[in-house]
C-alpha cells in the first residue's frame, strides 16, 4: 500500500462546509488515523465502504482520448463531504481511504504525444504500472471483506479492479459495464479502451455484460469477437432500447443482473454514457442521470455486487461556472449505491 496518499481528518476538515443545525458526510465519515497502518485499521473498522479515488488521465490519453479525467477525484470527494448525514444515508460508513499517487507519471506523461509510437508504447507501459498498483489496492480491501467505491480516473482502472477483486475472491469475477463503448478492444498495450479485454484475456473477467453500446461508436472487429463468445460477453445497445424502444430499460436490467449475478461482480459507471457530462468521450445522445441512478440502486441491492467504480467524468473539461457538477453526480450514485446495497 506504499503508493497510498491517505486521507487525513485534516484534509476532510477543509472540504467540509460546516452549518449549524446541521451534520454533513465530512463530520461523520472515518479516516486512517495519522499513526495507523491502513490496513490494520481497516481490519478492526465496522465501516463497510471504502473510498479510493485513482486521479490519473494516463490510459485516456493513450488511448487517443481528451485529458482531464485526473480531476474527477478532487471534485467527487467535495462533493460527498457535504452531503447530509440523515437517516437515508450516513457518513458512518464510509471509511475514506485515499488516493494513489499517480505524481510522478502525471509528470512523465505531460509532454508525450500519443500520435507517436515511441510516445504511446511509454504511456501503456506507465499505465501497466498504475494497474499493478491498483489490484493491489483493490485486492486487500476486499480480502478483508469491505466493498470498494473507485473514484476513476480512466476506464483503464476496470482492469486493477477486476484483477484485484479477482484475487481476493480466489476465482474470476464477472463485470457489468453501463458505457457507451465495449472498452473491449484488441490487446495492443495498455490504455483505457482495453481493461475489460485483458481481464478477460487474462483470465479474471469470466462473465462480461455491456450495457447500453452505442451502435455508431462499436467497431465490427469487436462484435465479431464479442458474437464467437455470447456465453460470456453480452450486450445491449442504447439505440435498441431507447430510440427504436424494440427492448425495454428495466427488463433489460433484469436480464443482464440474471446474466453476471450467479458470481461476484464488479459495476463500471463511464459517466461518457450521459449526454453533456464533461468527460474525454462526451456525447449528446445517452441514458439520463436518472436511469443511470435506478441502474447504480438496481444492481447495488444484489448482495454479488462487489464493487463500484465511477470513472471518465472530466470536471476541468466542463464549464468553469459548474465544474462542481461532476462530483455531485458522482456523490449521488455513492449514495444511490450504499442505499441500495445496505438493505
Amino acid at each position: 500500500m506504499e503508493k497510498l496518499v491517505p486521507f487525513t481528518i485534516n484534509d476532510l476538515a477543509k472540504i467540509t462546509n460546516h452549518r449549524s443545525g446541521e451534520i454533513k458526510f465530512g463530520e461523520k465519515m472515518i479516516t486512517v488515523p495519522k499513526d495507523a497502518v491502513p490496513l490494520e485499521f481497516l481490519k478492526t473498522c465496522d465501516a463497510k465502504y471504502v473510498l479510493f479515488g485513482i486521479p490519473e488521465d494516463i490510459g485516456v490519453r493513450a488511448n487517443y482520448g481528451r485529458p482531464g479525467t485526473a480531476s474527477a477525484w478532487d471534485s467527487a470527494i467535495k462533493s460527498i463531504a457535504n452531503i447530509q448525514h440523515n437517516r437515508f444515508c450516513k457518513g458512518s460508513q464510509i471509511i475514506v481511504l485515499g488516493q494513489l499517487n499517480v505524481c510522478d507519471e502525471m509528470k512523465e506523461v505531460k509532454h508525450l504525444d500519443f500520435n507517436d509510437i515511441d510516445d504511446r508504447s511509454k504511456l501503456s507501459q506507465l499505465v501497466e504500472k498504475i494497474d499493478k498498483d491498483v489490484s493491489h489496492i483493490i485486492f486487500n480491501i476486499v480480502k478483508l471483506g469491505k466493498t470498494p467505491i473507485i473514484i476513476g480516473g480512466g476506464h483503464n482502472n476496470s482492469y486493477g479492479n477486476i484483477k484485484g477483486t479477482a484475487l481476493a475472491k480466489g476465482k474470476s469475477i464477472n463485470a457489468i459495464n453501463f458505457d457507451a463503448h465495449s472498452d473491449f478492444r484488441i490487446l495492443e498495450g495498455r490504455h483505457s479502451g482495453n481493461g475489460f479485454s485483458y481481464a478477460y484475456e487474462e483470465g479474471f473477467l469470466k462473465k462480461y455484460f455491456i450495457f447500453g453500446l452505442h451502435e455508431n461508436y462499436t467497431s465490427k472487429s469487436v462484435l465479431d469477437i464479442i458474437k464467437k463468445i455470447e456465453d460470456r460477453v453480452q450486450y445491449n445497445t442504447y439505440d435498441s432500447v431507447n430510440i427504436r424502444k424494440e427492448k425495454e430499460f428495466y427488463q433489460e436490467m433484469i436480464h443482464a443482473n440474471e446474466f453476471v449475478s450467479t458470481d461476484p461482480f464488479g459495476i463500471e459507471i463511464d459517466l461518457d454514457a450521459i449526454p453533456n457530462i464533461a468527460s474525454s468521450a462526451m456525447t449528446l445522445s445517452g441514458f439520463s442521470v436518472e436511469e443511470l441512478r435506478q441502474f447504480v440502486s438496481f444492481f447495488g441491492q444484489n448482495k454479488n455486487a462487489a464493487y463500484i467504480h465511477i470513472c471518465e467524468g472530466a470536471p476541468d473539461l466542463g464549464e468553469d461556472k459548474n465544474n462542481h457538477l461532476i462530483g455531485k453526480l458522482i456523490g449521488h450514485l455513492v449514495t444511490d449505491f450504499i442505499k441500495a446495497n445496505n438493505n
